[in-house]
């Protein structure tokens, strides 16, 4: 049985275990959120104890949400039990410490691009050595192991330090939500007890894109995040949301303060 973390994560991941557990008759769990939106270890707790469990695995950070599930307490809980753990660590990696050890995970994955800041078309893979031969991947080609500056960012990244970098980075996130807070037209979607850098939100009567669309047209860069690829995330979609989207402002260690405060201007 997989035990699956999927709500409010992302939509690739749900797909491809949902295909491997309908060719293995498998049975996917998908465990609820607590009250303050991350994952409940309890409910994860208890299917561990009923037994049977092949493998949970966790989204670290959601595409469309600024909360960070604790992984940590996750790990605890399969480490205890000897179940495999795999992490999903694309929005998380190079924005905050990431220790497997200390995880607790027997599987993490990652991106080149997004906060570690490396080319785009690259990703890692970490695999626990006692775990490594259980695993084969789906294919391998010429391009699987080809150098292309992934290192260099990831050393760029260490060499900055991560503890500095997460503080960074969520101190412009916190300072950013609490001016997107203030304005009345604005609902702030972020969820957790601890947060990183993505912030999400919706502007009432105004549709994601074409908020981008008029931030862009004043230098002011933001994203749209599609509630189809999260929609196990449960995104309140009220009034507040126009459309299928909300805008997602990712800030970064190089972002300034004038420049939250230019984003909160101009929506107000």
């Amino acid at each position: 049985m997989f035990t699956q973390r999927v709500q409010g994560r992302y939509a690739g991941n749900v797909v491809a275990r949902r295909q491997i557990a309908c060719r293995n008759n498998l049975e996917v769990v998908v465990l609820d959120d607590d009250a303050d939106g991350q994952v409940d270890v309890e409910p994860l707790q208890r299917e561990i104890e009923r037994g049977n469990v092949g493998m949970v695995a966790l989204t670290h950070v959601p595409m469309a949400n600024g909360l960070v599930d604790p992984a940590v307490e996750v790990g605890r809980r399969c480490r205890a039990d000897t179940v495999m753990f795999v992490l999903d660590a694309c929005q998380s990696v190079g924005q905050m410490p990431l220790d497997v050890h200390l995880l607790g995970c027997d599987v993490l994955v990652g991106t080149g691009r997004k906060f570690l800041r490396g080319p785009r078309g690259t990703a890692f893979v970490y695999v626990r050595s006692a775990v490594l031969g259980e695993l084969e991947p789906v294919m391998l080609d010429g391009h699987s192991a080809v150098p292309t500056g992934l290192g260099r960012a990831a050393d760029h990244a260490v060499s900055l330090g991560l503890e500095a970098v997460q503080e960074r980075i969520v101190g412009l996130a916190d300072q950013l939500r609490f001016g997107l807070a203030a304005v009345p037209s604005v609902t702030v979607h972020d969820r957790g007890i601890i947060r990183c850098g993505i912030v999400t939100f919706s502007v009432k009567g105004n549709d994601a894109t074409n908020i981008k669309a008029n931030l862009a047209d004043h230098r002011i860069n933001v994203s749209v995040a599609p509630l189809f690829s999260a929609q196990v995330d449960r995104v309140p979609t009220g009034d507040t949301i126009k459309g299928d989207m909300v805008v997602r402002a990712s800030v970064h260690y190089y972002n300034t303060e004038a420049e939250i405060q230019r984003l909160v201007g101009f929506l107000r």
